[in-house]
């Protein structure tokens, strides 16, 4: 059995190259938040480990070593932008693999999101869910916690949930007073 620590990062790309014209952008901020002295934000990234993916590999050849790093993972952060639910290779099959044959909780935030989502996701948020996630929020064979781009909540989710210790609703988010406990009056 493989040590199951690392954060799983999801996100579309939308077939770019081009780090600015998709979600890319967010998760290099995530790494870049890991790197920084002095910070808390600890991401141990499974994407860093193992085989390097090259643009011309085979499509197996991709989804046999997402599945390695999500074998090796403790929890999915799924990044949610304006296209995340249009993605339709790799993004649904993280998802479905996540959830069916790792049991991970999903994190899932959204990175144009910068305000409290409690226990009212907005509707418009709602509707940028992928339909794989969806599903199976829907028929509640996952457990999902809703969160906005923001480093610190981000980290709050990483360090509380993982395989071992889910959340206990398929679709939830943090009571304020975790909001309260690490920002400031009117920060978020």
């Amino acid at each position: 059995m493989a040590y199951r620590n690392g954060t799983y990062v999801a996100f579309a790309a939308d077939g770019n190259t081009d780090i600015t014209k998709s979600d890319i952008k967010y998760y290099n901020l995530l790494k870049g938040w890991n790197k920084m002295k002095g910070k808390d934000f600890k991401l141990i990234n499974p994407h860093e480990k193992g085989a390097m993916l090259r643009q011309w590999s085979k499509e197996e050849t991709i989804k046999r070593t997402l599945r390695a790093r999500l074998d090796n993972s403790s929890r999915l952060l799924l990044l949610v932008g304006n296209t995340t639910k249009l993605d339709t290779d790799f993004v649904p099959y993280e998802i479905e693999y996540a959830i069916d044959k790792c049991n991970l909780p999903v994190i899932v935030s959204y990175v144009n999101h910068r305000t409290r989502i409690s226990t009212h996701c907005p509707q418009n948020l709602i509707n940028l869910i992928p339909k794989s996630l969806k599903d199976r929020m829907d028929n509640d064979t996952v457990k999902t916690l809703h969160i906005p781009f923001r480093e610190r909540i981000i980290n709050e989710a990483i360090n509380e949930y993982n395989h071992n210790k889910l959340p206990t609703f398929s679709f939830g988010g943090y009571k304020d007073s975790v909001y309260d406990r690490i920002y400031q009056p009117n920060e978020i």
